[in-house]
């Protein structure tokens, strides 16, 4: 029985936007499916692994009749990909099977009965609501989420802390060796309020964010969070835990204090990376009257040196970092310049945005 025809983009688009959070090999098999469903000319798309769900729909109304039914997700998304952009697909479904004709190409796939997919139930009292634009979220995701921990033991570091109070939302990630905070304004008067986001979450949003004006809808639930823009909805788990105080460890009295160009640190950073250590990943920062010099070693004996003129008059300071950490910063910030507040060799070291107090990030130092 024919049940669908379209443009193959109509179809892998959407796919597309749920089957990042699709495992090959799962326990409940289903889960490795995608739940198709058509109502009326929208087709949707729904994929979870019962920690996050994402539904999202083709853009344009599709002619056929209505359906439910679950394959593979990654099956599917690989056969749509490998056939020619603007290629008419077919889909037929007969006996538990569902057919995919593309030109003289023609595939079967098994089906798994819709009835049976598990959805997230969702609860339904809104906590908290507001929205931003999309291009917002995605700026403050990006200063932060590099900061995240990945398969840290405290399983609260392996996501990020969203905050809502008054009319400001913030982002905070940490490993427990760097953290990062970013903050943004929104047009809301909203409850002081924190979940913990897991890091799958927070890394799917961020792909499927656009760099445009239109808005997102975040709503925080009992246990869970909504983001709702365009066709797509993300529903996700809250990660139970309690995230670190950040206020304690941001240093306020560093006194050693520079502007420094992003780029300028960055591609010395990046051409002394070469020489260092392929396991610690150290590198010094050597600070004197009007300059900085980077210092990175490796245990063949191989050394590079960058020196930097800052305008800095401070007393001189020696002081070592993970390399990575300073790289990551510096290459996730749309800023031209930063501020860097050092404090001593034992101190954790503040870089901020010169007028801008929405940003802060720590980094503690290395023994090298």
């Amino acid at each position: 029985m024919l049940i669908l025809q379209a443009e193959r983009d109509a179809l892998l688009k959407p796919l597309l936007a749920v089957t990042g959070i699709v495992e090959r090999r799962h326990t409940l098999p289903i889960l490795s499916n995608v739940l198709i469903e058509k109502k009326g000319g929208q087709v949707g798309f729904l994929a979870t692994d019962l920690e996050i769900q994402i539904t999202t729909a083709s853009a344009d109304e599709l002619p056929g009749e209505d359906f439910r039914l679950t394959t593979s997700a990654k099956k599917l998304q690989d056969i749509l990909r490998a056939i020619p952009d603007k290629t008419t697909v077919t889909l037929e479904q007969l006996d538990g099977r569902l057919t995919l004709k593309a030109g003289k190409s023609r595939f079967n796939l098994q089906t798994l009965p819709a009835e049976d997919f598990p959805l997230l139930s969702v609860g339904s009292a809104s906590e908290s609501s507001f929205s931003l634009s999309q291009r917002e979220l995605k700026r403050l995701i990006s200063q932060v989420q590099f900061a995240m921990a990945v398969q840290d033991i405290r399983y609260y570091l392996n996501g990020l802390l969203m905050q809502t109070d008054g009319n400001q939302v913030k982002l905070i990630a940490t490993d427990g060796h760097r953290l990062a905070f970013a903050s943004a304004d929104v047009e809301a008067t909203l409850p002081k309020a924190e979940v913990i986001l897991p890091r799958k979450t927070i890394l799917e949003l961020y792909k499927l964010l656009q760099d445009s004006d239109d808005e997102i809808n975040i709503e925080v639930l009992a246990n869970q969070v909504r983001f709702s823009f365009g066709s797509t909805v993300i529903i996700s788990k809250v990660v139970d835990g309690k995230f670190p105080d950040y206020n304690r460890v941001i240093p306020l009295d560093n006194d050693k204090i520079f502007l420094i160009e992003r780029l300028t640190f960055l591609h010395a950073l990046q051409r002394a990376a070469i020489l260092a250590n392929e396991k610690f990943r150290g590198v010094r920062l050597v600070l004197a009257a009007g300059k900085m010099s980077i210092l990175c070693t490796n245990s063949e004996q191989e050394e590079a040196e960058e020196e930097l003129e800052i305008a800095y008059q401070g007393g001189d300071l020696e002081i070592g970092f993970n390399i990575n950490y300073l790289l990551d910063v510096l290459t996730n910030l749309p800023a031209d310049t930063l501020q860097m507040a050092f404090g001593d060799a034992n101190r954790s070291t503040l870089v901020t945005i010169p007028d801008y107090s929405n940003f802060k990030y720590i980094v503690m130092p290395m023994r090298i």
